[in-house]
């Protein structure tokens, strides 16, 4: 950033030439930029909880095979929007930590499905129940409504960033 700052950044547009018309864009990036940052740092913690030598990217591994269930290495580097060969690196270390399994995939017998071990299973279940028990501290004076509108727009958010 440039130019003099009057240390209140309660409107960073202020003066900056920006046009009014986008200042809700300009306030929604600034929301999400410190809620990605925070989001990292939440993932990076509930990663060690599973287990001390999970990476934090891995975190989100978990939740897709506990979602979805089964999953090829392919479509899951295809879901992150990853390379195969950082989806395998990643699939390697969750393997050797006893998270994850491949077996046969039954639609066809030359490809493997990965699946979350019981122990996986059983770890991540007990950090996720964790996490949402802070998500409803933290947002316990929210009205319920407040909170599927939340979900909701992300959602939205969320399926709109799939498409090209």
């Amino acid at each position: 950033m440039h130019g003099s700052s009057t240390g209140s950044e309660s409107n960073p547009t202020e003066g900056s030439g920006v046009d009014h018309e986008f200042q809700e864009f300009l306030a929604l990036e600034r929301e999400l930029a410190v809620f990605l940052r925070r989001a990292r740092a939440s993932s990076g913690e509930m990663a060690r909880e599973v287990h001390p030598e999970l990476e934090p990217a891995a975190y989100g591994l978990l939740v897709r095979l506990e979602d979805a269930g089964g999953q090829r290495a392919t479509d899951l580097a295809a879901y992150f929007g990853v390379g195969k060969g950082t989806m395998s690196r990643q699939l390697r270390a969750l393997e050797e930590l006893g998270l994850v399994a491949r077996e046969p995939d039954p639609a066809d017998g030359r490809a493997s499905l990965v699946r979350l071990t019981d122990e996986g299973r059983d770890r991540f279940r007990r950090v996720r129940d964790a996490r949402r028990d802070r998500y409803v501290r933290k947002l316990a004076d929210w009205d319920r409504a407040e909170v599927a509108e939340l979900a909701r727009l992300l959602h939205q958010l969320n399926t709109r960033s799939e498409s090209p």
